[in-house]
């Protein structure tokens, strides 16, 4: 039984988008109308690929592909000669994803449709900026922008490796270094000083119990690093996982700045190229909730659109919460009054998207030191230690 891709309208306006299995479009159509929708689109659809890991490279080739597209469209190349041509500068690896994406277009699917049967390879973001390219007519632009931004993501990725690689080599070399100080050096010097007879100091105890404690159950603290990847697993794959991880990061205090930042952008974006294609507002909004990977911003997307459905002004029901940044609010009020609302909306996005950029950079810069006073404080705690019961032995040899 061939599989359909549809997207219909139910009784209260809010679209829905799936994919089922059904005898023909027909048959889905009446399926569809018997349960309360109104279809919009019924198309025959290949089942989805499995996911398909891309190793190391993947976002590079994403963004010579994209370039690729940016250069051919507006030159008048048709869609799929473009998409071949593209194809053809991508690296190999990405070619069998990208040749599929292809022929979906041949056959009539939507570019957008067809980008996100590889999720792995194409964001959230990137399908929604291409989806509405697509409906306004102006698909060689969002190319445009897009190669613009995955470049810009592209040199605050490098930045932020390159900044990143002293912080991390401490870090390895601190722990380390911690935890043979711990495991091995005050051990032996628990032996001595508990030998000598005399009283030790509390801070003294405090630490040779703690180094004596870590030494007894090593096979417990060996089991945190995997414990840590189980949890990030289930954190990056399951959708009650990325649920919790999506509101453990907005908690976060420095974090959450910055994802709160990143999350207005994508919105802004997603709903300002929409209303520049000439959407609805009710319609952009849906569009971008359905094309938002994070929970907690697709949720909130949600609400926005019902509070606007029921008569409140866009700036008002941002505002509401303090999911997205507060500029976001104050720019899109401006938007309303003037009449440009998809203009500032965009230029919110920008604004969000640099200063997003320099939280991150802020948060790099700020690790070096936090790792330095984190593993330095550590060391200097056992040698205060030691150096006091050291010296409250040989001051009691004297007596």
């Amino acid at each position: 039984m061939p599989t359909f891709a549809y997207r219909a309208v139910d009784a209260s306006g809010r679209r829905t988008r799936g994919r089922v299995s059904s005898a023909s479009a027909t048959a889905l159509t009446r399926e569809l109308e018997a349960q309360g929708l109104l279809p919009l689109e019924v198309q025959e659809s290949a089942a989805r690929a499995p996911s398909t890991s891309y190793g190391f490279g993947a976002r590079r080739g994403v963004l010579e592909f994209t370039r690729a597209l940016a250069a051919l469209l507006p030159a008048g190349m048709p869609l799929a000669r473009a998409l071949a041509a593209a194809t053809t500068a991508s690296p190999e690896r990405l070619r069998p994803a990208l040749d599929a994406v292809r022929r979906r277009v041949e056959r009539g699917e939507t570019l957008a449709s067809a980008l996100g049967e590889h999720p792995r390879l194409f964001s959230s973001l990137y399908i929604g900026v291409v989806q509405a390219g697509e409906k306004s007519g102006t698909l060689n632009t969002a190319f445009e922008r897009l190669a613009g931004h995955l470049e810009r993501q592209d040199a605050l990725r490098s930045k932020l490796i390159s900044m990143s690689i002293y912080p991390a080599l401490l870090a390895v070399v601190g722990a380390a270094s911690v935890a043979v100080l711990v495991l091995f050096v005050l051990p032996r010097f628990a032996d001595l000083l508990l030998s000598s007879g005399a009283a030790l100091p509390a801070s003294t105890a405090f630490v040779l119990g703690a180094a004596m404690s870590a030494r007894e159950h090593w096979r417990l603290l060996a089991l945190l690093p995997v414990a840590l990847v189980v949890l990030l697993a289930w954190l990056r794959t399951t959708p009650s996982g990325r649920a919790v991880g999506a509101r453990l990061l907005l908690a976060v205090p420095l974090l959450g700045r910055w994802r709160s930042l990143a999350l207005g952008a994508a919105f802004a974006r997603m709903t300002g190229e929409l209303l520049g294609g000439g959407a609805p507002l009710l319609t952009a909004l849906a569009d971008a909730r359905d094309c938002t990977s994070d929970p907690v911003a697709r949720t909130e997307t949600d609400r926005i659109r019902t509070r606007v459905r029921e008569g409140n002004a866009l700036h008002a029901a941002i505002a509401e919460r303090g999911v997205f940044p507060a500029v976001l609010p104050q720019l899109v009020a401006l938007g309303e009054e003037a009449g440009r609302l998809a203009d500032f909306l965009l230029k919110a996005a920008d604004l969000m998207e640099s200063r997003t950029e320099r939280a991150v950079e802020r948060l790099v810069v700020l690790a070096e030191p936090a790792m330095i006073m984190l593993f330095g404080g550590m060391v200097a705690l056992v040698a205060l230690a030691l150096l006091q019961a050291i010296y409250g032995v040989n001051a009691g040899s004297f007596r």
